[in-house]
């Protein structure tokens, strides 16, 4: 099945730029699982064709539609943080790049299995613990798992969790995991609650200080104004925002950028996050 997409739109600077951890590329095409579903897309011009499972296409095509966040006014959100002449610079060199509204269980525990973690390495335990936990899904000879359910990682436990290679993140997941089963972070009430709100009930698990709360809430609860502060966005904002200076430790660097950048700080930030990691990736 085909969408056409009439706004800007990039799929693999989007599926590449580290909001989420379960895409492979092969052949050109981009395999993954999405909210339980199996996705198989790549990107001809404004055209986007996919093949997906278990669900009916059409079904499928909303669900991308609403994970690559098409609803967004991106003229608008582009109007605004062109504002910044360094974002404008990285919105026309990496024209499309997206904010996925990925799901927010899957996310939490991705971004507990950042903490000093690379990608790569964040990909490799999201997968992990989807191959132990999962349930298997078959399209066009390829099979993939669904992530698994809080349930499922509390069976697993701390020790479980360790055996595939979580190291210190294991308690953490395993606690996020009981938290969320029991009812004591509850997800879907977060995406409607203020963002202040929402950063504040999520820290309140442990293993997740103020750059993992941002990163859920920016790209699993639509709080577009959070922007995650992590060693990437810190080499940025101190190379084009404070050359020659000391720069501003993080509290008072996230408070700056929030007031800086504005509504469409999580916009911003990942535009400049995509292009210092391009930056140093092509310089090294």
């Amino acid at each position: 099945m085909e969408l056409t997409i009439d706004q800007p739109f990039d799929l693999g600077a989007t599926l590449e730029s580290g909001q989420a951890h379960r895409w492979k590329k092969l052949d050109g095409w981009y395999s993954g699982v999405v909210r339980g579903e199996m996705i198989q897309i790549r990107q001809k011009g404004q055209t986007v064709e996919f093949h997906s499972c278990p669900s009916p296409e059409t079904t499928a095509a909303a669900l991308l539609r609403d994970y690559f966040r098409l609803d967004d006014d991106i003229d608008a959100i582009y109007s605004d943080i062109n504002r910044d002449s360094r974002v404008a610079a990285m919105v026309s060199k990496y024209p499309g790049l997206r904010i996925l509204r990925t799901e927010p269980w899957e996310c939490l525990v991705a971004f507990i299995c950042s903490a000093n973690n690379n990608i790569a390495r964040i990909h490799q335990l999201m997968e992990r613990m989807s191959d132990e936990f999962g349930n298997p899904l078959s399209l066009n000879g390829q099979t993939r798992h669904t992530f698994p359910c809080p349930a499922d990682l509390v069976e697993a436990g701390e020790g479980g969790l360790r055996r595939l290679g979580l190291g210190f993140r294991a308690p953490y997941v395993d606690g996020a995991s009981r938290a969320v089963l029991e009812g004591k972070l509850d997800l879907p009430a977060l995406v409607r609650m203020p963002y202040p709100e929402a950063k504040a009930a999520l820290m309140e698990i442990k293993g997740i200080g103020s750059k993992i709360a941002d990163c859920i809430a920016v790209f699993s609860l639509d709080k577009l104004e959070a922007f995650p502060i992590d060693v990437w966005i810190r080499r940025a904002l101190a190379e084009w925002y404070f050359p020659d200076q000391k720069t501003p430790p993080d509290k008072e660097l996230l408070a700056w950028a929030q007031d800086h950048f504005g509504r469409y700080g999580g916009y911003a930030q990942q535009y400049l996050f995509h292009g210092q990691r391009l930056q140093k990736k092509a310089e090294g």
